[in-house]
């Protein structure tokens, strides 16, 4: 597993590398086709000035490898691939990929091949002439676009979790439509422009020396290394099509069959866990903790079979036995079977519709946010209960906005307090979230204390406290009228942060794993320690005086 494991890190990283040399070449290959909108100098100029590292013999060696690499890896991943069932995403940036070297080929053949082989001068101009009066130059003009599409899609997807990426996506979504747009003008404007001095014949015997023009028979050899290059590509791809199909097949012959009792029969590739067997078949099967072991509730009694089962691994048998599970129950996402097996599901949808799933909980690892206001009861006091509401609900007008719009909801309202969750992809989105979320607060609530002040009321005071954790999400209550709950030590724990917040005299606490998970160095930050109450373990957090300097903060305390 652990080779698996660095091969698998391996090929990404080479994917990486390769597909960013790739994708640089590409963006000055395209800026250069732009010039042609300023300056046919510029245009020639700038192809100059490129191709002294493109045609050095190691910008040749690192961009060709590259070439071959990427494309190679992307035809290997493809053959290693179980099915091809992909994100609509992944799908499109696949079929790209592989239409791109229909129409790249021939642009390789008739530019650096020729000009290698035949000397020709492959500048833009030349390039321009030759595919200006045929479908070539639609052809070559989507094998732009595919390229850019395909590289900025991976490039995205490479970067998308990383917090600088996100607050740069709407200038390089500009810098994306821009570099196309520009390229295509160039090719449209310096196009016409050659291909008239040459169609009209004053300068066609020039521009035909300048590019060393090839032979008739240079041609027709230039069209059959074409045919034969692409022939190739065609055999590649099926070669990589057989590969995968041979390999499902190698598979199946290697499948194990499951049988579930009150389910179906499905056959699956040994070494996978039960678990995973029911996923990759669309079998209904309960996970709490999502196969790590401690929530039991994937457990299965094994009818036949079991006798070619090893025995239960220390931390599987620990689990089993706080359920004081019998001795043929075992963790679906503990055993890999090796032999035919009959089980029998001990948590499986029962057939009442909404209930099946959400009602068994799900685990996710999520930041919360309590908030509180303070000193509302004695604000209060000897005011009539519309009045009590009416403030309530402007104060909550204020500042739910700042949650929902930092990809936030409102779990449930707590009187003069509220208790947010923030359900993202990944913790570091969700904690950024709630970092953000409490910003927008901040803000919110100087804005709204700003109109009590000028209505002659006294400002509101608030404290928030901020965590992440694991928290187990579930309908809770009777068929029909259960309201999804979020249950886990993780909320104590934002609530009682909230409660310090009182003590310190502070808006903000903010949990030193919340901060973490966000991408903050906390060595940097004045982080204390508190010791909680129902909370075993002592908390690290950062108090900050005011939530809407929250960003501030970070920035000086990181410097």
């Amino acid at each position: 597993m652990a080779s698996a494991l660095w091969q698998g890190n391996w090929i990404s990283r080479t994917r990486i590398i390769t597909g960013l040399v790739l994708f640089t070449y590409a963006f000055f290959h395209f800026i250069n086709i732009g010039l042609g909108l300023l300056s046919p100098e510029w245009m020639e100029e700038f192809q100059d000035a490129r191709q002294v590292i493109t045609r050095s013999l190691l910008g040749s060696l690192i961009l060709y490898a590259s070439l071959i690499l990427h494309a190679g890896l992307a035809l290997w991943n493809l053959a290693r691939r179980r099915n091809l069932r992909m994100r609509f995403g992944e799908g499109v940036q696949t079929l790209l990929g592989l239409l791109i070297p229909l129409q790249l080929l021939s642009h390789l053949v008739f530019t650096r091949y020729s000009h290698e082989i035949y000397g020709v001068n492959d500048e833009m101009a030349y390039e321009l002439v030759l595919m200006w009066a045929s479908p070539e130059v639609w052809q070559q003009s989507a094998l732009l676009l595919a390229v850019w599409i395909h590289g900025c899609m991976g490039l995205h997807y490479w970067l998308r979790l990383t917090r600088w990426w996100r607050v740069l996506i709407p200038w390089m979504a500009g810098l994306a439509v821009f570099v196309p747009g520009f390229a295509l003008a160039g090719v449209l404007t310096e196009g016409r422009r050659i291909y008239d001095l040459f169609a009209e014949g004053s300068q066609r015997a020039e521009l035909m020396a300048d590019f060393n023009w090839p032979s008739r028979e240079g041609f027709a050899e230039l069209f059959q290394t074409d045919s034969r290059w692409f022939t190739a590509f065609l055999i590649l791809l099926g070669l990589t099509a057989a590969a995968h199909l041979l390999a499902r097949l190698l598979r199946r012959r290697r499948a194990v069959q499951i049988r579930y009792a009150f389910g179906p029969e499905i056959r699956a590739e040994r070494g996978m866990t039960l678990l995973q067997m029911s996923q990759a078949n669309g079998v209904q099967h309960t996970s709490l903790c999502g196969g790590k072991g401690r929530c039991t509730t994937c457990r299965v009694v094994v009818d036949e079979g079991g006798d070619h089962l090893p025995a239960p691994a220390p931390p599987e048998a620990r689990s089993l036995e706080r359920v004081k599970a019998p001795a043929n129950m075992r963790l679906a996402c503990q055993i890999r079977p090796q032999a035919p097996l009959t089980v029998t599901r001990m948590f499986r949808p029962d057939g009442q519709k909404g209930r099946a799933h959400a009602s068994q909980g799900s685990e996710q690892q999520l930041a919360i946010l309590f908030l509180d206001m303070r000193g509302f009861t004695a604000r209060t006091a000897g005011q009539l209960p519309y009045d009590v509401v009416f403030l309530l609900n402007r104060f909550f007008d204020a500042i739910v906005p700042a949650v929902t719009g930092a990809g936030g909801t409102v779990d449930k309202y707590l009187g003069d307090g509220l208790l947010a969750l923030f359900e993202a992809r990944s913790p570091a989105r969700s904690a950024q979230a709630a970092l953000d979320a409490a910003t927008a607060i901040g803000s919110a609530l100087q804005d709204f204390n700003a109109q009590l002040a000028a209505d002659g009321e006294p400002e509101i005071r608030i404290g928030i406290g901020i965590h992440l954790g694991d928290l187990v999400l579930g309908e809770i209550g009777s068929a029909g009228h259960a309201p999804r709950t979020i249950i886990g030590g993780s909320v104590n724990t934002a609530s009682r942060l909230e409660a310090k917040t009182k003590e310190l005299g502070v808006e903000l606490l903010i949990s030193a794993r919340a901060l973490d998970a966000a991408g903050y160095e906390t060595g940097h930050l004045a982080l204390e320690t508190f010791q909680l109450r129902g909370v075993a373990e002592p908390v690290k957090a950062l108090p900050v005086a005011f939530a809407a300097a929250l960003p501030r903060t970070l920035a000086a305390e990181q410097r």
